[in-house]
């Protein structure tokens, strides 16, 4: 495992990004259906709010590497925006976050 992903801001963002995403598919998939389905809505008490301080804590991070790494407000734009659709995180990982390769 690459020690960048808990040294740098691009790397912190990187992990905060994939738990916010894992965070957002298990209250979706997981917590709502045991909420609506079986009446159980600690599951979505529980999972909203860890998924909400995770969403928080990857807004804060967009912001800080857009200022450290000078991305256009484009970039910053897809990566908020990715925090809004399922799987999208994944995709802003994949697509924006990493760093090119050699």
């Amino acid at each position: 495992m690459d020690r960048s992903l808990f040294s740098t801001p691009l790397g912190q963002l990187r992990i905060i990004g994939f738990l916010e995403g894992i965070s957002y598919l298990v209250l979706l998939c997981i917590a709502m259906p045991l909420k609506y389905m079986m009446g159980m809505p600690l599951a979505v008490q529980i999972t909203g709010s860890f998924h909400g301080l995770l969403f928080v804590l990857y807004g804060i991070w967009v912001l800080r590497v857009t200022v450290l790494h000078k991305w256009s407000f484009g970039k910053m734009l897809l990566a908020g925006i990715a925090s809004l659709v399922p799987f999208g995180t994944f995709w802003a990982d994949w697509k924006l976050f990493r760093s090119p390769g050699p």
